[in-house]
């Protein structure tokens, strides 16, 4: 499973999603409207499905979205269009803002609908221009389009605001090729039952499955000063940071370390940015003795990380050398 990947590499498009729903809970409140443009690898629009939609429930806020039950009784329901939706996600990266919101939606449709979203990979654009340093106030859709010079004509509708986000992530990309940074592109999983339904589980935080993570490698003990890291290390990361921790924590896994949501004797390395920090994790690793990198310091010796012992041949090593002992 694939956490995070280099801008400057090809990947086969995007589908850049927006949905206005009647509510904040996915399968309790509904969509009313979606827009999903289906990009190639270029950000250039080659497939489109936008539709209002008639939710079978009250359409919610009118305030913000502007859409009466009047307006949405005659329009067709998820079920009638969830074929086409899939057609523009297949094969491609489903990219919005807020993309934890926008695809808990959309599976939580699909699943009533009984179809399976053929949705592999997800990506946020909020996490996204969080690493590009832009210096912004917030990470709105509407301040980045300022940002980029991208027209905003009708704010929570849901054509006008993926058409932005689809400039947005045009602009956005080229700064993260141009940076070599990588791409918040994080796999999805489905579960199916016996009975062959499929489920979609909620895009949890990163940190909160990569603590949870098992490491293929040993841990070889704490980072040395002027030594390059070794697969299996334990890594945790402070609040001390300028980057993100979601990138730090694709990085660690990447590279085959192992990420550490606690500190205590058997961490290798704390990436914090203080170098005299009073409270929190670097605090500890102080206490402990734990060694501390910045992380422009972690960043530049993840790519050089050097082979470290798997498990399963350390496994097999033990009990072949209890064999010879005892036979």
């Amino acid at each position: 499973m694939s956490w995070g990947r280099p801008a400057r590499e090809p990947h086969g498009g995007w589908a850049v999603i927006d949905v206005e729903t009647s509510g904040f809970r996915p399968g309790q409140a509904r969509i009313i409207s979606i827009a999903a443009l289906g990009l190639d690898s270029d950000g250039r629009v080659e497939q489109s499905v936008v539709s209002l939609l008639n939710p079978g429930v009250d359409p919610g806020p009118t305030h913000v979205h502007g859409l009466t039950t009047a307006m949405l009784e005659d329009q067709p329901q998820f079920a009638d269009i969830v074929g086409d939706v899939i057609e523009v996600l297949r094969g491609r990266t489903l990219v919005a803002h807020n993309v934890a919101f926008d695809y808990s939606f959309l599976a939580a449709e699909a699943e009533m609908a009984e179809t399976e979203l053929p949705v592999d990979t997800v990506m946020c654009t909020v996490e996204l221009a969080r690493r590009l340093e832009l210096g912004l106030d917030n990470l709105r859709l509407e301040t980045l389009a300022a940002h980029w010079d991208v027209t905003q004509e009708r704010p929570h509708d849901a054509f006008d605001d993926a058409m932005v986000l689809t400039g947005i992530l045009a602009a956005a990309l080229r700064r993260a090729r141009d940076r070599d940074i990588w791409l918040p592109v994080h796999p999805v999983t489905r579960s199916r039952w016996p009975n062959g339904r499929v489920t979609h589980d909620e895009l949890r935080p990163l940190k909160a499955l990569a603590a949870r993570m098992p490491c293929p490698y040993m841990n070889p003990g704490r980072y040395v000063r002027g030594r390059p890291l070794v697969q299996g290390m334990r890594v945790a990361l402070a609040a001390e940071v300028g980057r993100t921790h979601e990138e730090l924590v694709e990085r660690i896994l990447h590279a085959g370390l192992a990420y550490s949501d606690d500190v205590d004797r058997e961490t290798s390395l704390v990436v914090c940015n203080d170098h005299a920090p009073g409270q929190g994790k670097g605090y500890h690793a102080r206490q402990l003795g734990v060694p501390m990198v910045s992380d422009a310091q972690f960043m530049d010796n993840v790519v050089s990380v050097v082979g470290g012992t798997n498990m399963e041949e350390f496994a097999g090593a033990t009990m072949a050398d209890e064999q010879f002992v005892l036979f």
